[in-house]
């Protein structure tokens, strides 16, 4: 069992940075596929990024390629979103997820943080 809190969402212009945390608690964090997901009002939730248990690889979907940067700190049990040349379509809820394997689904969601890109 993991529990995710995601922090540093907020407000910024098209063109600005922002960075967004996520922190674990519970099992052992190094153990986990961490993801990003992201979900716009009226929309479905979408993959964003993705990175494995020991930060090697990395994954991105095309609309954040070159944009966004996904890491982790296994001893500090955080993984991080840095999302640069942002754009107004990037604004949406952000979750950060865990799962065991690479194959199979994302079975821990965190609550959620809020980042807005005014135009």
């Amino acid at each position: 069992q993991v529990q995710l809190v995601e922090s540093g969402g907020g407000l910024v212009q098209a063109g600005g940075s922002l960075r967004v945390s996520c922190e674990a608690s519970g099992r052992t964090f190094s153990t986990y596929v961490m993801g990003w997901f992201r979900q716009a009002p009226g929309k479905e939730r979408e993959f964003v990024a993705t990175i494995t248990q020991n930060g090697w690889s990395t994954a991105y979907a095309d609309s954040v390629k070159g944009r966004f940067t996904i890491s982790r700190d296994n001893a500090k049990s955080t993984v991080y979103l840095q999302m640069n040349s942002l754009k107004p379509e990037d604004t949406a809820v952000y979750y950060c997820a865990a799962k065991m394997r690479l194959s199979g689904d994302y079975g821990y969601w965190g609550q959620g943080t809020q980042v807005t890109v005014s135009s």
